[in-house]
């Protein structure tokens, strides 16, 4: 064996062979790159923007950057994913806590994401791996609407969709066929390019794969054109006339309790303005009057003040009135919804069963406290949570109610829709969350959930934005944000259950058993893999 010595004061032979080590170190840094963006990219697709296509390369490149990896991989990538999706879009959750709150939420929920990268990673060796790894993104949503602390389900696929040709799809199984139908074609769309590029390369392609990967694209898009005809906004039951009351807040210079009380004032001042345009034949007279949740903070059970407030503004509209009210009774913090007659007075309830963490009740408050008392001072009392299905009655028209954070869940909003209700409102309070983009996101909900039902649903907010929904998701009428305003529209009223509303909770059951069949067999056959190998 020959030595060759480098003399001394000449550069080391050996220096120029580590440039290619930092070109590989570099290029290992682009699937990371990769599924970040990809991440941002989904979260582009969401609202406000209506740029809903974007979703399917987010998916496409999450496909490219999660195929053929270890589950150890998947999981790191799923990881950073999750988190450039969550972070931009959940930037409102820290809008009036700051910063910690927003960052631990997204750290916890990104998880779910990294466990179905993981899963992704190990099912795209597969047949038809697209099916198997979709299914696993609702399994992770499904999961992630539950746990913990009764689950966080912003930021489904679904609810970027309102805009989209998929939409339909809602009204067939719900926000889990449209979600896994948009992951679907993503992946399937990656799936496909790649095909064609070892084609290209090896001048041969798989017809099962390629067959695999063309449904996976050609199916979701087909089933959303066949299930237009379940989408129509045409009276079954009538009509009725409807008012969305935004009373608007006060910004600035007000105590807590002067706050609360404008709040209330002002939405009995735009009612009787309201009242007089209707009186002057400017308007409809409508068969009832939505306000927003927290429309009285004050509980009017316990303030004859703020009951002489309401039944002024429920006599001057000459209409039932639902206001949104905190309420104090046998103790327990409700956040109530009241159904004010003008002659008979409160006739009525229905309280919220959703409750939102660390917003109306503080999980590990002990515990949260040791590390920032200021946290625990926004949720002094935690409300407590209401049995019964909300739909009001009002004079034969039935009215469910799912409020405000209750839109996000699809229990709370479906059955409403099995105890009779004829039309949807979602009362709801998103004046904490300033110009943010939450209000935007939560409006499009509501509009998947009109579609989903296929019911009319009214959006009465304090702040805006306040809307009316047809049952086929088109916003008829809407306000801005942070004015006082009110909306006045003949309505459908609609009685007739969608295959979704029907099926409830099963297409989603189906789908999660799908991905845990593709699991398994992932596993199944990588033990097996292994065992090949050792022999």
């Amino acid at each position: 064996m020959t030595v060759t010595a480098t003399p001394v004061g000449q550069p080391d032979q050996l220096q120029p062979q580590t440039a290619p080590g930092r070109g590989a170190r570099l290029r290992r840094l682009v699937p990371a790159a990769a599924a970040a963006l990809a991440g941002v990219l989904l979260y582009v697709s969401f609202p406000p923007r209506t740029l809903w296509w974007l979703a399917l390369p987010a998916f496409a490149v999450f496909g490219w950057v999660v195929r053929g990896r270890s589950w150890k991989a998947g999981l790191g990538l799923g990881y950073l994913f999750g988190l450039g999706f969550l972070l931009p879009l959940l930037v409102w959750t820290g809008v009036e806590v700051g910063s910690g709150p927003w960052l631990a939420l997204v750290a916890v929920e990104a998880v779910f994401v990294a466990l179905v990268g993981a899963g992704a990673a190990a099912v795209s060796r597969l047949p038809a791996w697209p099916v198997w790894a979709a299914a696993l993104w609702i399994a992770g949503e499904a999961a992630r609407a539950r746990v913990p602390f009764g689950g966080f389900p912003w930021g489904k696929i679904a609810f970027g969709q309102a805009d989209g040709v998929f939409l339909p799809l809602a009204a067939v199984g719900g926000i889990p066929v449209l979600g896994f139908a948009v992951v679907l074609c993503g992946f399937g769309l990656y799936e496909a390019a790649r095909l064609v590029a070892d084609g290209r390369r090896t001048r041969a392609v798989r017809r099962g794969a390629a067959a695999a990967a063309l449904l996976s694209v050609a199916v979701p898009v087909a089933g959303a054109v066949a299930a237009r005809p379940l989408v129509s906004d045409k009276a079954e039951d009538g009509t009725a006339t409807v008012a969305v009351v935004q009373g608007n807040v006060p910004r600035l210079g007000l105590d807590f309790n002067a706050q609360r009380r404008a709040v209330l004032d002002h939405h009995a001042r735009e009612t009787e303005r309201l009242a007089a345009e209707v009186g002057a034949g400017k308007l409809p007279r409508p068969d009832f009057v939505l306000w927003p949740e927290n429309s009285s903070d004050i509980d009017p059970f316990a303030n004859p003040d703020a009951a002489a407030v309401i039944e002024h503004a429920a006599r001057s509209i000459a209409a039932p009135l639902s206001v949104g009210g905190v309420v104090e009774r046998d103790g327990k913090l409700l956040n109530e919804q009241i159904l004010w007659d003008p002659a008979k007075g409160p006739i009525q309830t229905y309280d919220k069963r959703q409750v939102q963490p660390f917003g109306e009740f503080l999980p590990l408050r002990s515990l949260i406290g040791a590390i920032n008392s200021d946290w625990t001072s926004m949720v002094r009392q935690d409300f407590s949570r209401g049995s019964e299905p909300g739909v009001f009655d009002i004079d034969g028209t039935k009215v469910g109610l799912a409020t405000c954070y209750e839109a996000a869940f699809d229990w709370a909003v479906r059955d409403t829709v099995t105890h009779g209700a004829e039309m949807i409102s979602v009362p709801s309070n998103n004046a904490t969350f300033d110009r943010s983009e939450m209000t935007y996101q939560q409006l499009a909900m509501s509009r998947v959930r009109a579609v989903e039902h296929s019911r009319t649903v009214t959006v009465p907010v304090t702040s805006g934005v306040s809307a009316i929904i047809m049952p086929d998701g088109t916003i008829t009428q809407r306000t801005g944000m942070f004015v006082a305003d009110s909306l006045v529209q003949k309505v459908p009223l609609r009685s007739s259950r969608t295959p979704a509303t029907t099926l409830g909770i099963l297409p989603e059951t189906a789908l999660v058993l799908v991905a845990a069949g593709g699991l398994g067999w992932a596993i199944g056959a990588g033990i097996r893999g292994r065992r090949s190998g050792d022999a």
